[in-house]
C-alpha cells in the first residue's frame, strides 16, 4: 500500500524554488527517526545521513521545489502580473487556480482576454505567459496589504486517486521526496556504504540546490531521482513515448544533460532482473535532472544514474503517476543504493 496520505501532504504543500521551507518540515519530521543525522546547508538542501560500514559514500538527490511564479506588479485594479519559476506550457494555465503566498495565502485565477473579444488570428496562435494575469477578486488598496512585489505564487491542487494512478499537482517531483523517504525506511540494516539522501532545492530554475551538495558531499556513486515524460497517450508513436504508465519504474539512459555511466545502467539493469524488479529504459531528448549535477559537480565526478518515475501531463496542474511504478521505484531504488559494493566497477 502507498501512503496516500503522507503523498498528499507532500504534493499539496507549497515549496516554489527557493521557498521549499514547508517540504521541509515535513521532509525533517518524517526522516530524523530513520537516520544517523540530518542536516541543512546555507541554500536549504537536506542532508539526511544513513551511516555505512565503509567510507564510501552514495548520494541520492530528490528535489523538493516545484514550478511556480513571482509578483512583479499589481496593477491599478488591483490585477497581478508575474514571472515564472521553471518552465510552463502556457497553454495550460487558462482559468487555473493558484495561491499567492504573502503575508497570508490569496487564492486566486488565471485571467486571459475572453475567447468572445478574440480575433480570429488571436485564437488561432498559441497563448504566451505574458497573455495572462492573476485575477484575486481584491481591490489593489487591500491588496497591496496582504502582498507585494517578491512573493511567490504556487498552483492550487488536491491529490486524488484515479484508478490505479494518482493526479495532483507537484508530482514533479514530489513523488520522488516521497520515495526517498519511504526508501530510507525501508533500510532497516546498517548499508556497506554511506547513503546521503538529499533533497534538494532550485530544481527547476537550474539545478542549483544538486549543485552545492554534490560539491559538498563529493560522492563515489550519484543516484538521481525524478520523473519523467509518460507520453503513452493519444495521438504519440511508441517511438516517441520516452516511457509509460504501469509498465514500472524507469532506469535513466540519457537525457539533454547526463548521458549515464554505462556501468551503472548495467548494474541497473542486472539487479532488477535479480531482483525480480519490473522497469524501463528511459532516453529523454529534452529536459534534464539533478543528475547531471550529482555526476559532475564534484572532482572527479561520481559514477552516476537515474531511477525515473514515469509522469503524464507533467508541469500541469493534473500530473499522474501509477502506483505500481512508485512501489516499483522504491524497490528500485532501495537495491541499487544497497548493493553496489556487490558490482565489479572497473571499466571495461
Amino acid at each position: 500500500m502507498i501512503n496516500t496520505k503522507l503523498l498528499a501532504e507532500i504534493c499539496e504543500a507549497p515549496g516554489a524554488p527557493g521557498h521549499e521551507q514547508k517540504i521541509r518540515e515535513i521532509v525533517y519530521r518524517e526522516v530524523t527517526p530513520l537516520v544517523d543525522s540530518i542536516n541543512t546547508d546555507n541554500m536549504g538542501n537536506i542532508y539526511a545521513v544513513k551511516k555505512g560500514k565503509k567510507g564510501k559514500k552514495v548520494m541520492i538527490g530528490a528535489h523538493m521545489d516545484e514550478i511556480g511564479f513571482i509578483v512583479t506588479h499589481i496593477d491599478e485594479q488591483g490585477f497581478v502580473f508575474f514571472h515564472t519559476l521553471g518552465g510552463f506550457d502556457a497553454k495550460t494555465l487558462t482559468a487555473q487556480r493558484v495561491v499567492i503566498h504573502g503575508k497570508k495565502d490569496v487564492v486566486g485565477v488565471m485571467g486571459s482576454k475572453p475567447i468572445h473579444l478574440m480575433s480570429v488570428e488571436e485564437r488561432n496562435k498559441t497563448p504566451k505567459i505574458k497573455d495572462y494575469f492573476i485575477d484575486t477578486g481584491i481591490e489593489k488598496k487591500k491588496l497591496e496589504k496582504i502582498i507585494s512585489v517578491g512573493d511567490v505564487i504556487t498552483r492550487k491542487s488536491k491529490l486524488i486517486e484515479m484508478g490505479d494512478c494518482i493526479n495532483c499537482k507537484s508530482l514533479d517531483n514530489r513523488i520522488s521526496v516521497f520515495i526517498l523517504i519511504e526508501m530510507l525506511r525501508e533500510i532497516k540494516t546498517k548499508p556497506e556504504y554511506d547513503i546521503y539522501g538529499v533533497f534538494t532545492v532550485q530544481e527547476e530554475i537550474g539545478l542549483r540546490g544538486a549543485n552545492v551538495s554534490s560539491m559538498n558531499i563529493n560522492p563515489d556513486f550519484g543516484i538521481g531521482l525524478d520523473t519523467t515524460i509518460a507520453f503513452d497517450t493519444p495521438g504519440s508513436a511508441k517511438k516517441e513515448q520516452v516511457s509509460s504508465l504501469g509498465e514500472g519504474a524507469c532506469i535513466k539512459v540519457m537525457d539533454s544533460s547526463t548521458v549515464c555511466d554505462y556501468r551503472m545502467v548495467k548494474y541497473m539493469k542486472d539487479l532488477s532482473v535479480k531482483k525480480k524488479i519490473k522497469t524501463q529504459l528511459e532516453i529523454l531528448p529534452a529536459g534534464g535532472t539533478d543528475t547531471a549535477a550529482i555526476q559532475r559537480m564534484n572532482p572527479g565526478g561520481s559514477i552516476a544514474g537515474a531511477v525515473s518515475i514515469p509522469t503524464r501531463h507533467i508541469h500541469q496542474s493534473i500530473e499522474m503517476v501509477h502506483k505500481k511504478d512508485v512501489k516499483e521505484a522504491i524497490k528500485l531504488l532501495k537495491e541499487t543504493a544497497t548493493n553496489l559494493h556487490t558490482y565489479d566497477w572497473k571499466f571495461k
